[in-house]
């Protein structure tokens, strides 16, 4: 090897620029030209360092004579170097290395600063150099001479800093006004000046639509037409511009607040549920879409040639690509020229012969006879397209022609599946479409679709054969089993054989079992179609489908079965909850809920047979005993159900609920002697503070109010943290009108149960009834310190300042309220509609509905002001929003039958009424206020809600 190095790493020739031979002139930068500024001192140097090391405690430098620094030197931070270490080193240690390196450097540079005057001095002075012994007298005269005149060039020829110093120092004394009124740089030279002067003098003819325009500048839109279009509000009392119509200002503040309020409640509802509210609907925006699509006297003009000129450049940049083609006719189409339109297209399929799409868009808009021609041609190019055989069937009219174009398709395609299945269509006679699809199966054996169509149009025992060869020909298929189940169910032998253990077997073994949902979904599918018993074996053999022993299968198969619920399917609803109960078979929230789907979707008898299977299997659970009692109660089967509640008795001896279901069933049916001594033997059997409060309610419902304050009195004594005890015992003070003995009652309560909302409104309203509005309200204010963030302390607060007729009091205390707790319904509720004007209700219901998740009350007051609004539909909406938010409130169904008797049919008031029945509501203010009457004690559920709506206001 040679020593040369190579090119990259030789060193570049003398006076070699970088890029010179094309073209580069090089580059300096700020290192070539210096620094932009003198460096420090000497004297600044040493001021810095010795300023640094008494900054940091160490001993003072001895580089550049810092040592020699005196006392009373000036510390003037203007000498110092910005850039020098201190600043950037100015956390650092200046050790003894430090200032050996600085005293080194000083040496260096005193030497070379030396050797520079002597080199300087024998230059101008070489003949002197040798005689001269001590030099440094001349140094100092030589540099003092230089200073001198280095002073004296800086006078004569100052820096334009230097000369404008005098100035800037100057401006410290112009005020802000003098800044203010300096006049803006402009260009003043005399030919831009005339120039402009010769453009302001030309005068222009202005178009009537620049008048027109500036005329209506400066009125006002403020109307808002039926479909939300703004309209030129330029009538006779706004004709100069300066009125505004603020009806109608108002009017669309309205429509856009209902449009917020519809959007919250959906986002309510929905976006809650599913964790975000930016959901689209893929159906109805592909729908807006449609609707959406132009016409052709709607599309303007300059768009089309636009596009036309795009397209064109496409079809001539590639003339083999059949979309653009396409897309080109469509245009012209558009354009209302179909002419042209089949022109173009005729030229797209001679340059893309094979394309379906562009045959296809050809057929589509040339006439019939034209289109049958064009179709040849296509199928001459394409004789493998199923679509372009399909369109050439289409074209004919005669069902001979049809079959005659069918069948030449099936002799160039016979593994078409859709074509066989065409052809069968248009058979008019079963038994030559049988023949078509045997010849369909022979061609096609691993079509599922043939094999089921064939199988469909033979007899039970030929469908039979026909399903065997087809298991054999597609092993893989479910749907060949599932018809198959379908048959024998049919034929009426589903019992006998088992196909779909069978199924479940043949297709574990080859691979091809779907998983648990797909099944459900088949199911589903079956039931629709008629076929249960089919249904409820795909259920019985593929519930348990990929779920282990440690999965909660209980939870998921419930899940299921509500979920079919919820689509209507019930039967294989009944058949989850059949095969779950045969595997969980004491697990009572199952029965529970699948007695649920037997009351709600189901029959009777059926209830009552799955209830005492129920009891059997879970005897001790006296949730299912009562409701197996009611439910022949209910049916009017009084000594079944007291056979009932005796066998309950015997299999729970000390259970409360089961006392007080006889003590019901036996007071209903007017038995109150029996009821009583029930009552008495349930307190001294299974004695609970429900039993007492029970016993205390039936003598005040009988109008022994004596005996229930006996009763309620040692009932205190053995469960004195019972609040309805206490308060049942203020009620019949406060009713016989023994008003100290009421309040003692309320106190004490409070006092024993301090958490109890309903005792301390009991004590406000009485302090209320009774004048002591001051006592009232301190009785409300212990009672939210000592229960804070309760809206309904709160509510009550607000009402009773209402009732005293202080409504500033009230807004102060509603605000208060609203602050503490901001996320409740029933305050803004209270506030939107007894403390909002009525155009500022829609604004504050939407922030409401922002605030709140879902209320029930707060839907109701949102229905509320629709209706007074005479919103009908809308009103009806939140209604009935309200009630799904929660059946239990009876005031939203009372509002709610209200609303119906009044604008409703009186089918939907019956159906209503009906729904309000079935979920037995039991809280609400007014609901439970009426329902708790003891003069309402045997009323039914639609008593008691007509009661309410004549308490509405």
């Amino acid at each position: 090897m040679s020593g040369r190095k190579d090119f990259l790493s030789q060193a570049a020739p003398e006076n070699y620029v970088a890029g010179l031979g094309r073209g580069a002139t090089g580059f300096m930068t700020r290192s070539d030209l210096g620094p932009a500024r003198e460096g420090p001192s000497e004297d600044q140097i040493k001021e810095a360092l010795a300023k640094r090391a008494q900054q940091l405690g160490a001993a003072p430098p001895t580089a550049y004579g810092a040592t020699e620094k005196k006392e009373d030197d000036g510390d003037d931070e203007r000498f110092q170097d910005p850039e020098n270490e201190v600043g950037l080193f100015a956390g650092g240690a200046y050790d003894k290395d430090d200032d050996e390196a600085d005293r080194i450097y000083q040496e260096v540079d005193e030497k070379m600063d030396k050797r520079r005057k002597i080199r300087r001095w024998f230059i101008v002075f070489p003949w002197v150099a040798g005689q001269i012994a001590d030099l440094r007298p001349l140094y100092a005269y030589r540099e003092a001479r230089e200073q001198k005149e280095r002073e004296e060039h800086e006078r004569n020829n100052p820096k334009i800093q230097q000369q404008f110093a005098d100035l800037k120092r100057a401006l410290g004394t112009v005020s802000d006004d003098d800044w203010a009124n300096l006049p803006e740089v402009g260009d003043l030279t005399g030919k831009n000046r005339r120039t402009k002067q010769n453009l302001r003098q030309r005068f222009y003819a202005v178009p009537d639509s620049v008048i027109a325009g500036a005329r209506d500048s400066t009125q006002f839109d403020s109307t808002v037409t039926d479909d939300g279009a703004g309209t030129n509000g330029s009538s006779a009392d706004n004709a100069d511009g300066t009125m505004t119509n603020f009806a109608d200002i108002g009017a669309a503040r309205d429509k856009v607040l209902q449009v917020r309020l519809d959007q919250a409640a959906q986002g309510s509802g929905t976006d809650a549920a599913a964790g975000s509210a930016t959901n689209i609907d893929p159906k109805g925006y592909l729908t807006s879409l449609t609707k959406s699509e132009l016409k052709a006297g709607e599309v303007e003009v300059g768009d089309i040639k636009r596009v036309r000129v795009l397209l064109e450049s496409v079809i001539k940049t590639n003339p083999k690509h059949a979309p653009g083609w396409i897309a080109a006719a469509r245009l012209e189409e558009i354009a209302g020229k179909i002419v042209a339109a089949r022109s173009v297209i005729a030229r797209g399929c001679e340059y893309c012969p094979k394309s379906e799409d562009a045959w296809l868009e050809n057929i589509r808009i040339n006439d019939n006879h034209n289109a049958k021609i064009i179709a040849a041609n296509a199928i001459k190019n394409n004789d493998r397209s199923v679509r372009l055989w399909i369109e050439a069937m289409k074209l004919e009219h005669d069902a001979r022609a049809k079959k005659r174009v069918i069948r030449h398709a099936l002799d160039h395609i016979p593994q078409s599946v859709v074509l066989w299945k065409e052809a069968v269509n248009l058979e008019e006679n079963p038994d030559d479409a049988r023949l078509l699809l045997a010849k369909a199966t022979e061609m096609i054996p691993l079509s599922t679709e043939l094999w089921l169509a064939l199988a469909r149009l033979e007899t039970p025992e030929n469908a039979q054969k026909v399903l065997n060869k087809a298991r054999k020909a597609v092993p893989t298929s479910h749907e060949i089993w599932i018809a198959a189940a379908r048959l024998q169910e049919q034929m009426g032998t589903a019992h006998k054989v088992n196909v779909m253990k069978r199924a479940v077997q043949a297709l574990a073994k080859e691979s091809a079992m779907l998983n648990r949902e797909e099944w459900i979904t088949e199911a589903e599918r079956c039931e629709e179609e008629g076929a249960v018993l089919t249904s409820g074996a795909i259920i019985r053999e593929t519930l348990s489908w990929g779920l282990d022993e440690d999965d909660d299968r209980k939870a998921v198969w419930i899940e299921d079965a509500r979920a079919s619920i919820g689509r209507g399917r019930y039967e294989t609803a009944r058949a989850i909850y059949a095969y779950a109960l045969r595997v969980f078979v004491n697990k009572k929230s199952l029965w529970l809920a699948a007695a649920e789907l037997e009351r709600n979707h189901g029959s009777k008898q059926g209830l009552w047979q799955l209830l005492e299977k129920a009891v059997e299997a879970c005897p001790q659970s006296e949730v299912l005993w009562i409701q197996l009692a009611r439910e022949k109660w209910q049916a009017g089967e009084m000594h079944e159900a007291r056979l009932v509640l005796a066998k309950a008795f015997n299999q729970n001896t000390d259970n409360e609920d089961i006392w007080l279901a006889a003590v019901k069933l036996e007071a209903d049916n007017g038995q109150t002697a029996q009821a009583r001594q029930l009552l008495a033997d349930a307190r001294r059997e299974a004695g609970t503070d429900r039993v007492w409060i029970k016993s205390v309610a039936f003598e005040r419902q009988h109008g022994e109010a004596d005996t229930a304050l006996d009763l309620a009195s040692q009932g205190l004594q053995l469960y004195p943290a019972a609040a309805k005890l206490w308060m049942q015992k203020g009620q019949i003070h406060e009713a016989a009108g023994r008003l100290p003995q009421a309040r003692e009652a309320y106190n004490a309560g409070t006092r024993a149960c301090p958490q109890s909302v309903p005792l301390w409104l009991l004590a406000a309203r009485l302090e209320e009834r009774a004048g002591a509005m001051v006592r009232a309200r301190s009785v409300l204010d212990r009672a939210r310190l000592t229960i804070p963030k309760n809206a309904v302390l709160w509510t009550e607060s607000v009402r009773m300042e209402r009732r005293a007729g202080n409504s500033s009091q009230a807004k102060i205390v509603m605000a208060k309220a609203l602050q503490e707790v901001p996320a409740s319904g029933l305050l803004w509720s209270e506030s939107i509609w007894h403390h909002e004007a009525r155009t500022q209700r829609k604004p504050r219901s939407l922030e409401a509905i922002r605030k709140v998740e879902s209320d029930p009350y707060l839907f109701v007051t949102v229905a509320r002001t629709f209706w007074a609004e005479r919103r009908l539909d809308k009103a009806r909406g939140w209604f009935e929003k309200a009630i799904l938010a929660d059946s239990d409130l009876g005031d939203s169904w009372a509002w709610f039958v209200k609303f119906l008797s009044m604008h409703g049919t009186e089918e939907a008031q019956a159906d209503a009424i009906a729904r309000c029945v079935a979920s037995e509501p039991r809280h609400g203010e007014l609901w439970a206020a009426v329902a708790k009457d003891p003069a309402n004690t045997r009323k039914s559920v639609e008593e008691v809600l007509k009661l309410v709506m004549e308490k509405l206001d």
